[in-house]
This record gives structure tokens, sequence and C-alpha cells, in this order.
């Protein structure tokens, strides 16, 4: 199964680390460290299914995916 792709990044503003999920709106998370950011928005993740669910939102698939991948595989 594939799982949606994350993106880390470190914000000079924030003065942390940013992760967020492209394939589900505004789903991000903060963290002090890239593991602790990628473990909150692993959380984040779930939430966010669970509420598109409740309010009878569709999930999308997993299908972005970064240019290098796809230079890759093509």
């Amino acid at each position: 199964m594939r799982d949606y792709h994350i993106n880390i990044f470190y914000s000079e503003d924030d003065g942390g680390y940013i992760a967020d999920i492209p394939d589900l709106d505004a789903c991000s998370a903060f963290g002090n460290t890239p593991d602790e950011a990628l473990k909150e928005v692993q959380k984040a993740k779930l939430l966010w299914i669970e509420a598109a669910k409740a309010e009878g939102k569709p999930v999308p698939p997993p299908k972005y995916r970064p240019v290098i991948y796809q230079a890759q595989s093509a």
C-alpha cells in the first residue's frame, strides 16, 4: 500500500521543523527535530482523515510525488 508523501523542512521563522502532507489540504505539524515533526504530522494525518470521514468529505488517495522520484521511474 502506498502512503502519503511527507515533506519535512526547517523553518527559520518558526525556529523548528515543519512536516506537511501535500495531498491533505492544510495537514501539517511542527517539531523541534525532524523526527518530532514526523511523529506529529502522522498524528495530524489520522485526525485529518477521521475528521473528513465524519464530515462526509472525500479522502484523496496518495498521489503526490516529488519530481525527483518521477524522473527515476520514467
